[in-house]
């Protein structure tokens, strides 16, 4: 049951108790304890919206930051990892394979704002090797959601 809730809440965290209830076939008391025991464990660990920045008057820059590390003694990555995403403008952190180690997602109102951040806090970082920044210009698709309206072919067909 677990897995079948956290498919659809996955996609629509507004659903409605009854209509997943009814969409995973139990009662909702059951479904409401699932979903308690889920939240309870971290299992669930929050319900966002996804906004489109794009269509509202507000400014917005979002970066793509890969770092590069040397792992702290008898912790590894994760004593570094504590220590980045604890800044309020880090909205995500992941350690990655490849060329780096961690990839930082983060947001600022400029793209100044978010290169001092880089340059202030992270870079002087005692374990930080090296920062790549990759800043993000237009979102086409994100959490599984196409994000524009797709544009139609008004071309008229001509036969032979």
């Amino acid at each position: 049951m677990e897995e079948k809730i956290l498919n659809y809440i996955e996609k629509n965290g507004r659903i409605d108790v009854h209509d997943l209830a009814a969409l995973v076939g139990e009662d909702e008391a059951a479904v409401l304890n699932c979903l308690e025991d889920m939240e309870n464990n971290h299992v669930i660990c929050g319900y966002h919206a996804l906004v489109n920045w794009d269509r509202v008057n507000v400014e917005k820059v979002k970066a793509l930051i890969e770092v590069r590390v040397t792992p702290q003694r008898g912790m590894g990555f994760d004593k570094v990892a504590e220590h980045i995403y604890h800044y309020p403008e880090v909205n995500a952190l992941y350690l990655i394979s490849g060329g780096f180690d961690f990839m930082v997602i983060i947001e600022g109102k400029t793209l100044r704002e978010v290169a001092e951040f880089v340059s202030s806090k992270l870079s002087p970082m005692e374990s930080v090797l090296s920062t790549k920044t990759n800043f993000i210009l237009k979102k086409y698709k994100d959490y599984g959601t196409i994000m524009q309206e797709s544009h139609k072919d008004e071309r008229a067909l001509i036969l032979p």
